[in-house]
């Protein structure tokens, strides 16, 4: 497991009508809080204000293709060179980080070959480093120096 320290300040919410919504960096827009939603953007802000990953090289709900299946990958890092560097699923919190998480993972990547892996449900978090066709635990969030 990955021990995570989020930082102090939280995601910024508003209540828009009857509808709770949080404010999402990277795509510079308010968003439907969901519980997937709300780890999504905890994890954003780690990454973003902790390990220092820039937001520019973020994306939010990338667009790919399994097959015919379009599907969306939760968080898709980029190196400077603007390739796949890190794929990211995020879950709620009150789903447990089983191995029908860790394939889903694992068919993203397929389409979008990634050097590093993460799952998070908030509180926790599993990560690997790809290599060939190996995957090596990680004991933490790769530092953003590419």
């Amino acid at each position: 497991m990955i021990e995570l320290r989020y930082p102090e300040a939280r995601p910024k919410t508003r209540k828009q009508n009857e509808n709770q919504e949080v404010f999402d960096p990277v795509r510079k827009r308010w968003v439907h809080l969901s519980p997937e939603e709300w780890v999504r953007q905890q994890f954003i802000q780690l990454l973003i204000e902790t390990h220092r990953y820039p937001a520019a090289l973020m994306a939010v709900e990338q667009s790919i293709f399994l097959g015919t299946l379009s599907k969306r990958v939760d968080l898709l890092i980029y190196d400077r060179t603007q390739q796949p560097w890190m794929l990211i699923e995020c879950k709620a919190e009150s789903v447990q980080l089983n191995d029908m998480v860790m394939e889903q993972l694992l068919r993203y990547n397929m389409s979008v070959p990634s050097r590093f892996l993460l799952i998070t449900n908030g509180i926790s978090c599993m990560g690997w480093e790809r290599e060939g066709s190996s995957l090596h635990p990680l004991r933490k969030i790769p530092d953003y120096t590419v």
